[in-house]
């Protein structure tokens, strides 16, 4: 059973997992929006959250924080000098999840995920 058990897997390894979500955060603070299957863009919408919510802070410690999920500096860069000032006087709810339907090929379940205001 999977009785409080937060973390959906995605059919993947620990490592693979978290290098995934690694680089879907990054896609989505250089691109804004980026199309992926429901899923990952759920899992993706709690990483995202909780990296601007750190880049609001604005101290060098949650500058290395972020660097050490995302680890390319030039997207900390972004997520830090413009969107977190962006959200500086928002409580949370950062990303908006929009289902698209079924993918053609295999019939997954398909999402947007998009930074709010940025549309």
């Amino acid at each position: 059973m999977r009785h409080r058990k937060s973390v959906k897997k995605l059919g993947r390894t620990a490592a693979h997992r978290k290098a995934l979500l690694a680089n879907l955060s990054a896609a989505l603070f250089e691109q804004k929006h980026i199309q992926t299957t429901e899923a990952k863009a759920k899992e993706t919408r709690r990483v995202s959250e909780r990296l601007i919510t750190l880049a609001k802070k604005n101290t060098l410690h949650a500058r290395r924080l972020a660097l050490k999920r995302l680890r390319r500096k030039k997207i900390v860069n972004i997520l830090f000098d413009k969107i977190a000032p962006f959200y500086a006087d928002r409580a949370g709810g950062y990303t908006r999840v929009i289902k698209l339907g079924q993918r053609p090929g295999d019939g997954a379940s398909m999402a947007v995920l998009e930074l709010v205001g940025y549309e």
